[in-house]
């Protein structure tokens, strides 16, 4: 996929896809159960959402591809969990399209003056947007950028005209007499979907440019952003409307607009508010059926639903997204809200889970470029707190949640079990545990092919002579003579010398001066007769080879060229010395299995790759 999307773009479209119904229609019923409180309710779903969206960072940087969450849970937590996890995902974002469709529809039904019912709106939106989705319309992120910039521009004068108007009487008392501590938290669970937008934003990390930086960036700059624009809106509402008018509104932000300037005021926020529904609606829906796309390709969902028409649209799974977003508008509106606030609060439950096991895999190759602070204790802080968000939003809640992952795991264990052989980073946990091999390199070469995508590396020449080098681990106990006796027997019908001869040519090198790089790493390298000749050998020790002094090297890079090849031979030189100060080199190069991984740490290393050398 084109990587065409840069820092503004995942910007506006992280923050477009979060501002929707849960602003412009949630902060009545939020203000309803706890009162102007609803602030502090807000500013905690937003801490919990950025403390949640750090994992989802995390995982994107070191596998940034289409299917968001869904593929990067699968590839650590296993097809079991992940059936469940792309379940819950999109019925959470199915849900969370639903309610941007009831505030659509519900502005519609206060201007026509209470004349057009909801689903009237609901119904024909829902099936207008399944068939521009089908025939491949899709909004642009440029088109994304103008509408976000309309947004704020919209939501700014709405601040300006707000605050010299806000009446301190209005925030007293602060919580509600039913509320409380444990009040104010489960409304903070309540209105955690005003975030859900963020899952659909990790579904586009394939399309981002110089992912390493702008995922991150773009990501927590837009949860941020967001989340103060969210509480300062708050504010304005509380402190303007009277408190019996805000209370159970479905259009509180265009009610105080109104007060605040009369009806352009109205207008303004009203059109802010159907542009924020019609563009949240219509990448919902898309955003969504890539779930079921991407499980039915995993053959964890029968393959119908991965096929796609003449325009590569998958249309089956748009129409099935689009019967569960119509099936939810039957819901009653508080119980579609915590049905999506659970499904999205068990999301980001999952994604920290997956965290702290890719963390534990010991994988050569995942290699976020941004990666959760105080981890471990900020994800269980964050596993612990979404579980006890789920539970103070009531049993309804729980019961929803528990629902969607018991048809996950009927749906694994009665179709997806028999037809998936997924390798995924749970299994390498467990084999170090139980010391059987349970596992193959599928994993670890299909996180090589994601890295060299995501880093848009183009292998040069030291490359090339790495993919065809031969490498080794050395037995335990061995010393200086049993490393010259492996390298001289591996290079020997290579080089077209005696591997005595290649023995003599390294001890003579070694004692003109000590080959020793650092206290870990070693490359003895010699000038051999002939021409065109250039070989790199790697070598490992796990328990170290003595040299001088205390030092004992585990890694050594074996190089043999003949004069004409000095000029390689001196850059490859340079290469393995920049390679090797990275601070995750020994740790990567102590747990790599084998040798195939000991090549992939080089290959995919950070460095600045080499004009090819003339002829």
């Amino acid at each position: 996929m084109k990587k065409g999307l840069g820092f503004i773009d995942v910007f506006c479209i992280a923050s477009g896809a979060m501002i929707s119904s849960g602003i412009f229609v949630l902060p009545g019923l939020a203000f309803d159960q706890i009162g102007p409180a609803v602030i502090l309710s807000y500013l905690i779903a937003g801490l919990l959402a950025l403390i949640g969206v750090l994992s989802v960072i995390e995982l994107a940087t070191a596998m940034p591809k289409a299917g968001g969450d869904y593929y990067f849970l699968t590839r650590s937590l296993g097809p079991l969990i992940g059936t469940v996890s792309g379940l819950l995902s999109w019925f959470a974002l199915s849900l969370k399209t639903a309610f941007a469709i009831f505030g659509l529809a519900e502005v519609i039904f206060l201007l026509s003056g209470e004349k057009v019912p909801m689903f009237a709106t609901a119904g024909p939106v829902t099936v207008l947007f399944a068939l521009l989705n089908i025939r491949g319309a899709e909004a642009a992120a440029k088109f994304e950028v103008a509408l976000v910039t309309v947004l704020f521009i919209l939501l700014g004068g709405y601040l300006v005209a707000g605050m010299p108007n806000l009446e301190a009487s209005h925030f007293t008392p602060f919580v509600a007499e039913s509320g409380g501590l444990k009040g104010i938290l489960s409304t903070a669970g309540f209105v955690f979907v005003s975030f859900g937008g963020l899952l659909k934003t990790a579904t586009i990390a394939e399309e981002v440019r110089n992912p390493r930086r702008n995922i991150p960036a773009g990501f927590i700059a837009a949860t941020i952003a967001i989340t103060l624009l969210y509480a300062l809106l708050l504010v304005v509402t509380v402190g303007v409307l009277p408190a019996e008018e805000l209370a159970g509104s479905y259009t509180p932000i265009a009610d105080t607009a109104q007060l605040l300037v009369g009806p352009v005021g109205y207008i303004a926020i009203t059109i802010a508010a159907v542009l924020a529904f019609v563009t949240t609606a219509n990448a919902g829906i898309m955003s969504a059926s890539r779930y079921p796309l991407a499980l039915g390709r995993d053959k964890l969902l029968p393959p119908f639903f991965a096929k796609v028409n003449r325009q590569g649209e998958p249309m089956v799974a748009i129409v099935m997204t689009s019967a569960i977003i119509l099936l939810s508008l039957l819901l009653d509106i508080e119980k579609l809200v915590k049905a999506a606030s659970a499904v999205v609060i068990s999301a980001y439950i999952l994604s920290a889970t997956a965290v702290l096991v890719m963390r534990h895999s010991k994988l050569t190759n995942y290699r976020p470029t941004y990666r959760v602070p105080l981890c471990p204790w900020l994800p269980l802080f964050g596993i612990i707190s979404f579980s006890l968000l789920i539970v103070d939003m009531g049993m309804a809640a729980v019961e929803i949640s528990l629902g969607f992952v018991v048809f996950g795991l009927l749906l694994y264990f009665f179709y997806g079990r028999k037809r998936s052989d997924m390798e995924y980073a749970l299994l390498h946990i467990v084999e170090g545990l139980t010391n059987k091999n349970l596992t193959t390199d599928s994993l670890e070469k299909e996180l090589y092919e994601v890295l060299h995508k995501r880093d848009q590396l183009v292998h040069d020449e030291f490359d090339e002579v790495l993919k065809n080098a031969k490498a080794a681990d050395l037995a335990p106990g061995a010393n200086q003579a049993e490393l010259l006796r492996v390298v001289s027997e591996s290079l020997e019908p290579e080089l077209d010398h005696s591997a005595e001869e290649i023995r003599a040519r390294f001890i003579e090198r070694e004692e003109q001066g000590s080959c020793v790089l650092t206290p870990f790493v070693a490359i003895p390298h010699i000038i051999i007769d002939g021409e065109g000749l250039f070989k790199i050998m790697l070598i490992r020790s796990r328990e170290g080879i003595s040299f001088e002094g205390d030092v004992s090297v585990k890694a050594f890079f074996v190089i043999a060229g003949s004069k004409d090849m000095r000029n390689l031979h001196l850059k490859a030189l340079a290469a393995i010395a920049h390679m090797v100060q990275h601070p995750e080199f020994e740790k990567r190069w102590t747990r790599a299995k084998n040798e195939a991984q000991l090549k992939d740490i080089l290959l995919l290393s950070d460095r600045v790759r080499m004009q090819k050398t003339p002829a």
